[in-house]
């Protein structure tokens, strides 16, 4: 998993970083995708976005707590709170997860040496491996075993899918910029991953991208619009590495900003392949974004 020090760092080369010589001001620094709601991130070298949809293999499958009626055929959006979750189960953090999409596999652990399990996810018998651990894990508060289930008809387990179809298929933008300026305001470093975004950028002003709602900026060759901000919720308050409820970054939000938002959701209008080192152009008017140290 990466660290907040590695995130914020953004000194990854990518095409345009390597025919300029040094990286673009506005640039991609980290790309990640969440197989499983709410468990660990994998860390992309690059992802082909096309129109209307997100980020490949992000929130494709997700733990439906015991009472939970969920249909794979005929699915709909559900809230967060009929899944696992780390906003009230934050021991899953501390499972590591890794989904090998063409053997149907996945891989979980606590970490530890020989602890990891490999399971195939497309047999009942291998996804009740993972349903059987995650519930050791959580204990009998959970109710009773929790049951795998995946996105089909072009479903995803995004938070903000009960908004639509734009929304479910949101590509989730963090701007490190604004994490590092929280960091500075409560005085402790903060793991950038607390946010779980598909892409994380760097090289423009601290909450400059919260002013652009309703606007269309580039990644690269990839044009998108933005259809909000992104509410938290108590997940943040989990450490990703640990488990622990250790910063109250709702609070501090709300206390420092007046608001408790961090990064955007947004809809992908022209595809294209990204990679760490891609620019990022802000909407028209808001180039006063881009002169930012970093």
């Amino acid at each position: 998993m990466g660290t907040a020090a590695g995130l914020g760092a953004g000194g990854e080369a990518g095409d345009e970083a390597g025919r300029a010589g040094s990286p673009p001001p506005g640039r991609i620094v980290r790309i990640y995708r969440y197989p499983v709601k709410g468990f660990s991130p994998e860390e992309l070298a690059e992802v082909s976005l096309t129109p209307g949809d997100g980020v490949l293999g992000d929130r494709m499958f997700a733990l439906a707590r015991p009472d939970t009626e969920f249909t794979e055929d005929e699915p709909v959006f559900l809230p967060k709170t009929r899944f696992v979750m780390l906003q009230k189960d934050e021991a899953i953090a501390r499972i590591r997860t890794c989904y090998d999409p063409a053997a149907g596999t996945l891989t979980f652990g606590l970490g530890t040496p020989g602890g990891q399990v490999r399971t195939d996810l497309t047999s009942p018998a291998g996804r009740a491996v993972f349903e059987e651990f995650v519930q050791s894990q959580l204990g009998p508060g959970l109710g009773g075993r929790p049951r795998l289930v995946a996105a089909r008809r072009h479903h995803r387990f995004t938070d903000a899918g009960g908004a639509g179809e734009a929304f479910m298929h949101a590509v989730s933008v963090i701007n490190l910029a604004s994490v590092r300026d929280l960091a500075e305001r409560i005085g402790q470093p903060v793991d950038p991953l607390r946010f779980r975004g598909n892409i994380y950028v760097d090289g423009i002003r601290p909450w400059a991208e919260l002013d652009w709602t309703g606007q269309e900026f580039s990644l690269g060759a990839a044009r998108v619009r933005v259809l909000a901000r992104t509410p938290r919720c108590a997940a943040t308050t989990v450490n990703p590495d640990t488990g622990d409820r250790d910063i109250r970054i709702l609070k501090e939000l709300s206390s420092h900003y007046g608001h408790m938002d961090c990064g955007i959701y947004v809809t992908v209008l022209t595809g294209a392949t990204l990679r760490p080192g891609t620019s990022l152009t802000p909407p028209g008017g808001y180039e006063e974004a881009l002169p930012c140290e970093s």
